[in-house]
């Protein structure tokens, strides 16, 4: 998506690469306690600290990349990053009158709650896809940038100094997630 709309962008693990970024961007695709676990094993994260931490070049993080920013998952025993505070935990539609299938995956609106650079001009009510059985819960309420219904409200994207986390995949979201990632990618 990002060759789509003519930005230069390197898929990468190498610490040199990391080093040279000016932005981040963490996908995520799997299972939480395998994620943290190859970041590890690859030595990522001291880096990742030093320059989106310390630094702080933007990061954004997208589906699992996103809930790789917190505390802990309920699918899985290792910590997260605990970068913005929070946890994530799975859908649960235990004592609601309507279940609804997980993984939640479709096609939905967002409600923007505050004012964010990377939803700027987005004009129509917008639609992004989802594919997640779980969801973040951050501790600051500050942090949420929008929420999205799925029997239930949820957090769809949060933001926290120099730290983007989206839930729904931008790359798969058509325009609205083509401006999305335009946004991020002319963060100064």
């Amino acid at each position: 998506m990002l060759r789509h709309i003519g930005i230069k962008a390197k898929i990468t693990s190498k610490v040199k690469d990391i080093l040279n970024a000016d932005k981040l961007i963490l996908s995520g695709v799997g299972a939480y306690d395998s994620a943290i676990e190859r970041i590890h094993s690859m030595d990522l994260l001291p880096v990742m600290n030093e320059r989106i931490i310390n630094e702080k070049i933007p990061l954004l993080g997208i589906c699992l990349g996103m809930q790789l920013l917190t505390n802990r998952s309920e699918e899985g025993r290792r910590k997260g990053f605990g970068w913005i505070s929070g946890d994530v935990v799975k859908f649960d539609f235990v004592n609601k009158k309507e279940k609804f299938k997980i993984p939640h995956m479709r096609w939905n609106q967002v409600n923007i709650k505050k004012e964010t650079i990377l939803f700027r001009n987005i004009v129509e009510e917008p639609r992004f896809y989802f594919v997640h059985s779980y969801h973040v819960m951050p501790n600051n309420k500050e942090n949420i940038l929008c929420t999205t219904n799925y029997g239930y409200d949820f957090v769809s994207a949060l933001e926290k100094e120099n730290l983007y986390g989206v839930q729904f995949h931008p790359e798969k979201s058509h325009k609205f997630g083509m401006q999305v990632l335009k946004n991020f990618v002319e963060l100064t």
